[in-house]
């Protein structure tokens, strides 16, 4: 079994990466190959619209035409046995890389019709990470659940097979002396990570327990 992890994030050691490493070895102790990519690392864009992954007949039917940085690993994802993406929650959704990432990677497999279908082929377990540094009650607040039910539902749609995992109230910085910054109290917010990040940190490592061994 091969389960891939996407970081979404441009740090490659912060909150979204660790949960994301956490998710690996959860998967690992079941025996589980894995593998984390870096987007940031990648040189590629969002899709253009050309719609050659629409057209009857065509060569790219149902796969992404486009060739860049991108392309080997939608090949990848292609042929997992399960995959998690992970994003850093910026103005309420997910970063620009992990977004033109997405659109590449769910749009070749999305059918245009009346009931829900996909040209995926097969059903796997996927699912979303976010973190982000906001509390719980402010998420509903400024209602970022929309946005990550509709990435959920598509994951589903497509996939067969979706869960989400958020992290609240992550640090930003090592130093919050160092930027300008009076949107909470550090110290109170160091103290809170220090006890919930553990926790989140168990649950990603459940996740992939359960990638690993889909129900």
């Amino acid at each position: 079994m091969k389960i891939l992890a996407i970081n979404g994030s441009p740090r490659k050691s912060w909150n979204t990466a660790k949960l994301l490493q956490e998710t690996l070895k959860g998967a690992a102790s079941r025996g589980a190959e894995t593998e984390l990519i870096h987007l940031y690392d990648l040189d590629f864009k969002g899709c253009t619209s050309c719609f050659a992954c629409k057209l009857k007949g065509g060569r790219s039917y149902g796969k992404c035409a486009m060739r860049d940085g991108l392309t080997p690993v939608l090949d990848k994802l292609a042929e997992a046995d399960a995959f998690v993406l992970g994003s850093p929650v910026y103005f309420g959704t997910v970063t620009g890389e992990m977004r033109s990432c997405m659109e590449r990677l769910l749009f070749p497999f999305f059918v245009y019709a009346r009931q829900p279908q996909s040209l995926f082929g097969r059903k796997i377990p996927t699912a979303m990470i976010y973190t982000m540094n906001i509390s719980k009650e402010m998420m509903k607040t400024f209602q970022y659940a929309v946005h990550m039910d509709m990435n959920q539902n598509y994951l589903a749609r497509i996939f067969g097979q979706a869960e989400t995992l958020c992290a609240f109230e992550t640090l930003q910085f090592d130093d919050y002396d160092k930027f300008v910054f009076d949107y909470f109290d550090p110290i109170e917010r160091r103290e809170k990570y220090q006890q919930a990040f553990p926790e989140d940190c168990r649950k990603a490592f459940e996740l992939g327990v359960r990638l690993a061994n889909p129900s």
